[in-house]
């Protein structure tokens, strides 16, 4: 094959490839959902709020998200549950849609009613793959959110923070199962924000209810 006619072919395969990544491209550009792939890997030690909304940064940029500014969706208390920060108010107002262009809430209000759109199949990673849950051979669906089903602070009095995101041994924190079967599926154990307490803070902890220190993570912009 002459070089004269082998430069047109080469040209058309570049612009094919071209063609089949840049819708891939544009919906990780554009993504402002996701469960974050990975954990810090000291359990629900994040390093407070600020270290977890860093984490979020990070795998954002690095599967190609051009936002940046990212929130973790997280609660925090002051000691006696009487007053902390909560997670509802750190993520923006939204929409918001997973790596794949699936919306999962129009808003905040949308967010947190039984219409929002987050179950196993739409709760995605950065990455844009599902996170194994009940029935997989291995169980991650205990997401960290230490927040009660409205994304509020929680007012029990107890640690439902792990010490506001800095223990890693004692403690306890509010988790959210991302696999809810569907947008019925909303019973309390449930709950995609708000299922039930985890057994201590360690990375240990976590993994024997069901956890991996993973987190929800929104484009606040």
């Amino acid at each position: 094959m002459t070089l004269a006619v082998r430069l047109p072919l080469l040209a058309a395969v570049a612009l094919t490839g071209l063609g089949l990544t840049a819708p891939v491209q544009a919906q990780q550009a554009s993504i402002s959902f996701f469960v974050t792939s990975v954990g810090k890997g000291n359990g629900a030690d994040l390093g407070g709020v600020a270290g977890a909304d860093a984490h979020c940064q990070a795998l954002a940029s690095a599967a190609g998200s051009t936002n940046t500014n990212w929130r973790a969706y997280l609660s925090t208390t002051q000691p006696g549950g009487t007053a902390g920060v909560n997670a509802r108010e750190r993520i923006g107002k939204g929409p918001w849609q997973n790596a794949k262009g699936v919306v999962v809430a129009k808003s905040v209000e949308d967010l947190h009613a039984d219409s929002a759109n987050i179950t196993k199949q739409t709760a995605l990673t950065e990455k844009g793959e599902t996170v194994s849950g009940r029935g997989d051979a291995v169980n991650v669906h205990d997401i960290l959110t230490g927040s009660d089903p409205q994304g509020l602070f929680s007012t029990a009095g107890s640690d439902t923070t792990c010490g506001n995101w800095t223990k890693s041994g004692e403690g306890s924190a509010i988790v959210g199962h991302h696999d809810r079967a569907g947008l019925k599926d909303t019973r309390h154990m449930n709950s995609w924000n708000s299922s039930h307490g985890s057994r201590g803070c360690s990375q240990d902890a976590l993994k024997s209810s069901g956890g991996a220190g993973l987190l929800y993570c929104f484009a606040a912009n």
